[in-house]
């Protein structure tokens, strides 16, 4: 039998490699709304974090997401994230 691929990602803070489920899709609808995609399917320009609150610690503090999705990211966002981790 064939052997399924894995899709991989790599975080936008570590540039590590990993495996689409262990990160966080954060993503920019076209109207320009930040949004937290679980799915990993929303229609926008995405952004993957790894389920780290250090590494969404360092995203917030370099300010990497509002360079990478082109619009500001509000302190909402992070606090969802620090949310669905615990």
């Amino acid at each position: 039998m064939k052997q399924r691929k894995i899709p991989m990602r790599t975080c936008v803070v570590t540039k590590e490699k990993c495996e689409k489920k262990d990160l966080i899709r954060i993503v920019r609808t076209p109207e320009g709304n930040v949004e937290i995609d679980l799915t990993g399917k929303k229609n926008g320009r995405g952004a993957y974090l790894k389920k780290d609150s250090e590494v969404f610690a360092k995203a917030k503090k370099s300010g990497i997401l509002n360079r990478i999705l082109e619009v500001e990211v509000s302190d909402e966002i992070f606090n969802e994230l620090n949310e669905l981790i615990k």
